[in-house]
């Protein structure tokens, strides 16, 4: 299968992956406008890091469900519940006056979220024509996109007003609505209903199992990346728009180019090592030097780099590490890799504010080492990752996206 057919898609998939694009836009949304909410709205860093908490932990708690919820309405009605929740979410929380309505009506979004991004992935990989690691690389393309349009969209309209993102999320969600309502064709549930304990039996193996706990991690330092760097840049929205989209950019330029390449030369492993390496690296000189800005800047922008690589590679590793159905290790893999990214931004405010600024970015690079380690003892469990992918689960995903031409 050639490399350029990864971008000869259906036109179903391509809907999907638009969705995928607006729903990771709501990541990085908010990071220019959290200290305008918090200098409006008289609140403190770890109050306004909330809206990542909110929106994280209910996202991961809603993995479990997604299955149980997708085997049994099907694909299209979970995708098309999914960005009705989020349109409601988004848009409620641009009304509130207060963060405390803003953090709950985040935690609606995150709800949507989970049934839209689980769904999505499990819908590309099964139905996009190529290979299971082009359908991820054509999914991180999207993840990429969202999250690098999302700061940048965020910044523009936070310097309208702090409300401004949260509408315009839910605008675009209303076009992503209607695009996949007329482009994605009804889908069938599947033979057997999922049941809400498979995710968390599908971390009995171990393979899934070690994967989860190392993005677990890694995502700790990841979120206290974008979570806390705003407070200590002290830069308007639309500055911090642009710095988070430089990010964003250089994630999804690694995930689709760099990553792959990486694998081919290197293996899975040992590129996913050197990824984690480099963005502990940077994390620990942020620390270092938390009160330059040049250095901020330049520290968020080149972990963009480490992070697309390493993205690519775990959803991919999630997708071959255990032999359960791609949804059921999507959930489990999800539900445990969000704690992280929802006990890091609230962690990271108080310790900024109760004792140093460079103390949350130690813990980030401490936690993305640990992750390292974690993958390294877990090694004899994932040494499969590499082999090859078996020639008629390639034929069976090639004819189900031919399907979806008819």
């Amino acid at each position: 299968m050639s490399e350029n057919s990864m971008w000869r898609q259906p036109r179903p998939v391509w809907a999907v992956a638009f969705a995928s694009v607006i729903a990771f836009m709501g990541i990085g949304l908010v990071d220019p406008i959290l200290k305008p909410i918090a200098d409006e709205l008289g609140a403190s860093p770890s109050q306004v890091s909330l809206l990542f908490t909110s929106y994280m932990a209910v996202m991961g708690l809603a993995m479990l469900l997604t299955g149980a919820v997708s085997s049994r309405l099907g694909a299209k009605r979970t995708l098309l519940a999914g960005l009705v929740i989020i349109i409601v979410g988004s848009g409620l929380a641009g009304t509130q006056d207060g963060v405390a309505g803003i953090v709950l009506f985040r935690a609606v979004w995150g709800l949507g979220n989970a049934l839209l991004v689980a769904t999505a992935l499990a819908t590309i990989v099964r139905s996009a024509r190529g290979s299971t690691a082009q359908a991820i690389i054509l999914f991180e393309a999207a993840l990429g996109v969202g999250i690098a349009t999302g700061p940048l969209i965020g910044g523009l309209l936070g310097e309208i007003s702090w409300r401004g993102p949260f509408f315009g999320v839910a605008g675009l969600m209303v076009i992503a609505f209607v695009l996949t309502s007329i482009m994605l064709p009804p889908t069938p549930t599947t033979g057997r209903p999922t049941s809400l304990g498979d995710p968390l039996r599908a971390l009995k193996h171990r393979g899934l199992l070690v994967v989860a706990i190392t993005a677990m991690l890694y995502n700790f330092g990841f979120f206290t990346l974008l979570a806390f760097t705003p407070f200590p840049l002290s830069l308007g929205a639309i500055q911090v728009g642009f710095v988070f989209f430089g990010w964003g950019a250089m994630l999804a330029f690694s995930s689709v180019v760099v990553a792959p390449r990486l694998q081919h030369r290197f293996g899975t492993l040992p590129s996913i090592h050197a990824a984690m390496g480099a963005f502990a690296v940077i994390l620990a000189a942020m620390a270092l030097f938390t009160e330059s800005k040049p250095v901020l800047i330049v520290g968020v922008v080149l972990a963009g780099f480490a992070l697309g690589i390493n993205n690519t590679l775990i959803t991919e590793s999630v997708m071959k590490s255990a032999p359960v159905e791609r949804g059921v290790a999507s959930a489990a893999y999800s539900f445990v890799r969000f704690s992280g990214g929802a006990i890091a931004p609230w962690l990271a405010g108080k310790l900024g504010e109760g004792v140093s600024e460079h103390l949350p970015f130690w813990v980030g690079a401490g936690a993305v080492v640990l992750a390292m380690v974690v993958l390294y003892a877990g090694r004899a469990a994932l040494a499969h990752l590499d082999d090859p992918e078996p020639a008629e689960e390639e034929q069976l995903d090639e004819a189900m996206a031919l399907a979806l031409t008819d």
